[in-house]
């Protein structure tokens, strides 16, 4: 379908070009999220996975934007055309000479004016359409003319090869001249000097623009959608999903990341995290800059050459950005490209934000307003979606959350003492002060964890163990810290970049395999050495082990490790911070156990700017009940108009028999199922839940998950079932799978598992598959799909709650009963308990369900499911066809009427079966 035909069709499917012939829940899911955009809504879209929520937002929102656009344009030539014609689009009343108008001025006043806004709204529409034009017509000549890529990569060539020569040619002259060190120091050791600190006031930012700014970086109406998920590969699907829609080939997409993710300078990547790499990229910048007005400083003693980034090259940046624009890349293609053009990916997709149509960014590059301030990201009037939304909330508080351990605050006041001593008469007045406030601020907050800066924080036992909240203020007045201008002293580590030199100096000097020279002053360095070789041997006479680690050990520890960068975080959150913010000290055994955490406790304070700037901002995923959270305790308290607010929810595509829900209150042997911490202990507890599982893996092929509340719990319920025989009965009809506890053994599983389900299959026999015991919030419970025979029955063993003893969960208890009024005469926080628990379950529960012709079963082992204020939080799709069963018998009669049981391989449909009388055997 042609974008134009689209354009003048009606309402429905006809507006919305489309790669195939969409479902009827996608229909409407465009339609609302056409009408909530056109509206300028803040709306809550929810869409199960496999329902093919992706394409309905691409499709949707850029549907919508190629409408506004063709409006924006329609709208521009009437207005051109009148001015060129003399005429007057704003005041149509001729003003009368003595008359005035309602604020007493003189109507030939008031239309003077009004013409005058209109000749500079003209002649800025003009100029727009230049830039515009211009921008339009170079985009044309690189998408047509490869001959321009060639000329351009040879110019390229051209220029490395004169640098490689000049560079040679300064190193002759340098050797020739036999300059020095300067003050006794190595070349290197220059750079880890702190430059002078002029001003306290901020000063303006380098902008990354050379002299020869490009006119349309700064393109005014180009209205944008800004799409965010949460994970790096989400987005590269997203941007697959783009490529594939018929919008691919004309829009004007731009995929933004970390300079992690996007960095081409190894020297830079190989740093390893993300501070130190920020870090470096910054200061290799402020080189550049510094390095022209250096070579041309005359008569002054010529500092030693610092490093500049080979590939933050203005001209090449503007052929990289020019590139993105032309044609839609996913960051793993902006990078190739990066590294063939020899240009800066991160900078160089930020110059494409300007003149771009759709932004795909990180959750952390929108929601953090310094780093979409720093991005350039302007949402005045811009529309932002907000994909794989369910954990928003925890997503900002944990953002804008900080923690610091008493290692890391040790280590930090260690190593800053040694370089101010180090390098004390080549620092100005300003940096040894402020050196000397951030060295008392570390001092304070170790002894407010009950510990000494000068000893061994691995050695030192707390005295009085346990967590302790206070407000901001508090913990400002108790640490003596309320005297020192934290906002001053944040902007001056940020500034300075004082981390990163530090890193450099630790990384130069902090291991014994450093050649240090043996002179007075570099002899004092062996303090910071032997501290830090003390912070592991201290763990480590605790284990018994031997006092002397490996040096390479160390070292790696040493680049891998900056504390100050830490505790730069969480200054930051302190200066971020209001009425709504807690210190958390959590006192451990040793002061190196324990540690200082930020909490934020109201979120909607850092998005409350999103949605005010915004046109529209739409907040979406494949689960999004229970809504309340969202609505109240992020929409609300940021100040958004409950009238603003819109809710979608579609149904799923698969028919209603491929899915079976069920809420069973009793097992087998009539036991009550109710696992609350009192009983689940209980041994009949923990039978009753195996023979349940020996019940359904008997008659259910394929993989079977089951979801414990805990790992605890789930580790308990396995050593119960190996002592009472319950284990091996499970393992004669399926083989079990444990969801281990680290990350990186999680696919190793997870292929075991699905080749165990493959080879049931195929070779028959009693064994009829796997079952895989999980976790809710686990790393199976998120992110990976049970599709198809991986996922014929999902189990939920009682309700997740959260742990209402965590300090942190109290305190934001506390906060909501006191800030939210009572919902359904329910208080706030016994709301909030419910609602994390049923997000949880709704998350893995909907692991099963993975498109249009897949079918499963969904077992909720809990009496208290069926609680009409708990099965409301239910997803939509899955609450109206949820059955309460009371008793086992008539819910495992209902589970072998349905497809998870027998399965006919010649018609793949599953026939009612009458064989009841296994039922009592299996009984």
């Amino acid at each position: 379908m042609e974008s134009g035909e689209a354009a003048a069709a009606g309402p429905g499917a006809g507006r919305f070009p489309f790669p195939y012939t969409p479902y009827r829940i996608q229909e409407q899911f465009m339609e609302a999220l056409y009408g909530a955009l056109e509206a300028g809504r803040v709306g809550i879209f929810e869409s199960p996975t496999g329902t093919g929520k992706s394409l309905s937002l691409i499709c949707g929102a850029l549907a919508w934007l190629r409408d506004c656009e063709e409006k924006r344009r329609q709208e521009e030539a009437r207005l051109l055309a009148l001015g060129a014609g003399g005429q007057d689009a704003l005041s149509p009343q001729q003003a009368r000479p003595g008359s005035a108008d309602a604020a007493g001025q003189p109507d030939w006043v008031t239309a003077f004016v009004q013409k005058k806004e209109e000749r500079d709204m003209v002649d800025r529409l003009k100029e727009e359409q230049i830039r515009r034009k211009k921008r339009e017509d170079r985009l044309e000549k690189i998408r047509h003319n490869v001959q321009l890529k060639y000329a351009a990569k040879r110019k390229r060539c051209e220029e490395d090869e004169a640098k490689r020569l000049l560079q040679l040619s300064k190193e002759a002259l340098s050797e020739g001249a036999g300059e020095g060190a300067l003050d006794q120091l190595d070349q290197n050791e220059e750079e880890l000097i702190l430059d002078e600190y002029e001003s306290d006031d901020e000063k303006k930012g380098v902008s990354g623009l050379e002299e020869d700014d490009d006119d349309d970086l700064e393109e005014e109406h180009v209205t944008k959608i800004y799409y965010c998920s949460r994970t790096h590969s989400q987005l590269s699907q997203f941007v697959h999903e783009v490529q594939k829609s018929p919008f691919g080939k004309d829009t004007r997409l731009v995929s933004l990341g970390s300079r992690q993710n996007l960095c081409v300078n190894e020297e830079v990547r190989r740093l390893g995290t993300l501070q130190l790499i920020n870090d470096r990229c910054m200061e290799m910048q402020k080189n550049k800059h510094e390095k022209k007005s250096n070579e041309e400083n005359e008569g002054k003693k010529r500092r030693v050459s610092r490093t500049v980034c080979p590939f933050y090259s203005f001209e090449q940046m503007q052929f990289l950005r020019d590139e993105v624009l032309v044609e839609v890349k996913d960051i793993e293609q902006l990078v190739s490209l990066g590294r063939e053009t020899k240009a800066c990916p991160y900078y160089g997709s930020r110059f494409a934000i300007p003149a771009a149509q759709l932004v795909v960014l990180p959750y952390q590059m929108l929601l953090h307003e310094p780093t979409r301030n720093a991005a350039g990201i302007k949402l005045k009037d811009q529309v932002v979606i907000i994909d794989e939304a369910h954990n928003l909330i925890d997503t900002i508080t944990c953002i804008h959350s900080a923690e610091v351990s008493g290692s890391q605050l040790c280590c930090a006041h260690s190593q800053l003492s040694q370089y101010m001593e180090r390098y004390r008469k080549r620092l100005k007045a300003k940096n040894l002060m402020y050196i000397k406030q951030i060295l008392y601020l570390l001092e304070q907050f170790v002894a407010m964890l009950g510990g000494n800066v000068n000893q061994n924080p691995g050695c030192q036992a707390v005295s009085q163990t346990g967590t302790v909240l206070k407000s901001i203020n508090d913990f400002l007045f108790q640490s003596q810290i309320d005297n020192i201008n934290l906002f001053k002293v944040q902007r001056y580590c940020e500034k300075s970049l004082i981390s990163r030199k530090l890193f450099g100096f630790v990384e130069r000097y902090g291991s014994p395999a450093s050649a240090v020279k043996t002179n007075k002053e570099n002899q004092k360095l062996a303090g910071l050495q032997d501290f830090l070789l003390t912070l592991q041997q201290g763990s480590d006479k605790d284990a018994g082990t031997p006092q002397s680690p490996p040096v390479e050990a160390e070292h790696d520890q040493l680049r891998t490790t900056s504390p100050l960068m830490q505790i730069e975080g969480f200054l930051s959150a302190l200066t971020n911070a209001n009425q709504d913010g807690r210190v958390i000290l959590n006192r451990q055994g040793t002061v190196g156990q324990s540690s200082l955490k930020f909490l934020l406790l109201n979120p909607a304070v850092h998005f409350a700017k999103v949605v005010e700037e915004c046109r529209a901002v739409i907040i979406a995923g494949g689960t999004m009940q229970p809504v309340a959270d969202f609505r109240e305790q992020l929409l609300c308290c940021a100040g958004v108009d409950p009238a603003r607010i819109v809710e979608f929810s579609c149904g799923h595509v698969i028919p209603p028999e491929n899915i079976l829900p069920i809420i069973l209150c009793s097992g087998p042997s009539n036991q009550q199922l109710e696992f609350t911490y009192q009983t689940r202990d209980l041994p009949q507890m923990m039978d009753e839940t195996g023979r349940i599982l020996c019940n359904l893996c008997n008659v259910i092929p394929g993989g079977v998950v089951c979801f414990f509340p805990s790992y605890e719990y789930e580790k308990q319920v396995y050593g119960h079932w190996e002592k009472t025989g319950l284990l091996s009965r499970l393992a004669a009809r399926k083989k079990i799978f444990q969801e281990p506890k680290k990350a990186n053994q999680v696919e190793q599983v997870l292929v075991e598992y699905a080749k165990c389900i493959k080879r049931c299959s195929q070779t028959g026999g009693q064994m009829t598959g796997a079952l895989l015991l999980s976790v809710v919030g686990g790393k199976m419970s998120e992110g990976i799909n049970f599709s198809d025979d991986l996922g014929r029955c999902v189990i939920m063993v009682g309700m997740p709650y959260p742990n209402i003893r965590s300090p942190e969960l109290q305190e934001k208890m506390t906060w909501l009963d006191k800030t939210m009024p009572r919902a359904g005469g329910q208080a706030p926080s016994r709301v909030l308990i419910e609602n994390l628990c049923m997000k949880a379950v709704n998350q893995s529960i909907g692991r099963a369900i993975r498109h249009q012709k897949d079918f499963a079963s969904i077992l909720l082992l809990d009496h208290r499911y069926a609680r009409p204020a708990i099965f409301n939080k239910l997803p939509q799709w899955i609450r109206e066809r949820t059955q309460v069963k009371p008793a086992f018998g008539s819910a495992f009669a209902e589970l072998r009427k349905v497809r998870t049981c027998i399965l006919c391989p010649a018609t793949n449909t599953v026939p009612h079966c009458p064989h009841l009388d296994l039922l009592r055997a299996f009984l």
